[in-house]
């Protein structure tokens, strides 16, 4: 599969590259702990600057995932174990960074009943016993709908809960494949009925039209969304979902003040945002508008 857009990437995608002792440390303490992020294993082209400020996504449930999203790097595959003490270092790794604000997320684990929803638990509640003044802000998958996995995640009571759409409804089989537009609402619907602020993201440049996009905004207004991303799609590599376009910074700050006109509380909206782009002040500012 060849990308569409063939011309080098626009200068407003220019990332920061890795650098400093906030970035080495953060590197450290991810690799002595035996630990995967989102960051590494996604390509996040956000790496060296949130490296560098100090703040990682760690990846649970290790970095073999059992679906093949077709805009998404990280390994597909069948993982092969299931490591019980994850959870504790976890917890330990977030000690040591000194985050006020931590993101957990993970591959999907469809080879488990519960889909690993007990671990998920666990890193939670490992995460609050060590670090009680961090907030938690968990980014899941589906576990394909199933409520009562759902809600053992949300018994562990983090603070905010995350699952992206991330495509426009007419895009979800090719994109996502496995996945559903109307399973991730009613997943975002179930979670927000439960007491929980909710956030969620999607991407631009896969051949969306702005009347899809609009619609998508729409839909996730309606279920009281908090919290909303849009960036830009990247192709991993060849192999994955053709980049349809650039959409410029200022599609994306119209996009922005849309979701607010519809009563959405925060929108991180630009060409680099990804779904825990400055989560930590995205949660500042969602705790602000709640006061």
């Amino acid at each position: 599969m060849t990308s569409k857009v063939r011309v080098k990437k626009p200068d407003w995608l220019r990332a920061k590259l890795p650098s400093g002792p906030e970035y080495n440390n953060v590197r450290n303490i991810v690799d002595k702990n035996q630990l995967h992020t989102v960051c590494q294993s996604a390509q996040c082209p956000n790496m060296g600057e949130c490296w560098s400020r100090g703040t990682a996504t760690l990846m649970i449930l290790g970095n073999v995932c059992t679906r093949a999203c077709s805009f998404c790097a990280v390994q597909t595959g069948k993982p092969t174990e299931l490591d019980l003490a994850e959870p504790p270092r976890v917890a330990s790794a977030v000690s040591k960074m000194g985050l006020k604000h931590c993101v957990l997320t993970s591959v999907a684990r469809d080879d488990l009943p519960d889909g690993g929803a007990k671990v998920w638990a666990a890193t939670i509640r490992a995460v609050r016993n060590k670090n009680p003044n961090t907030a938690i802000e968990v980014l899941v998958p589906d576990f394909k709908g199933d409520f009562g996995n759902l809600d053992i995640v949300l018994e562990a009571k983090p603070d905010i809960f995350n699952h992206n759409l991330e495509t426009v409804e007419r895009l979800q089989r090719p994109i996502r494949k496995t996945a559903s537009y109307q399973r991730s609402l009613d997943v975002l619907s179930h979670a927000k009925k439960a007491g929980f602020p909710i956030k969620s993201g999607i991407m631009l440049g896969l051949g969306e039209k702005e009347k899809e996009v609009r619609k998508a905004i729409m839909d996730l207004a309606t279920i009281k969304l908090d919290v909303l991303t849009l960036g830009q799609y990247l192709q991993p590599s060849p192999e994955y979902a053709p980049i349809d376009r650039w959409a410029t910074p200022e599609e994306f700050a119209n996009w922005k003040k849309e979701a607010l006109d519809l009563g959405i509380k925060v929108v991180e909206s630009g060409p680099l945002v990804r779904s825990s782009y400055h989560a930590d002040e995205q949660s500042s500012r969602f705790s602000k508008n709640l006061a």
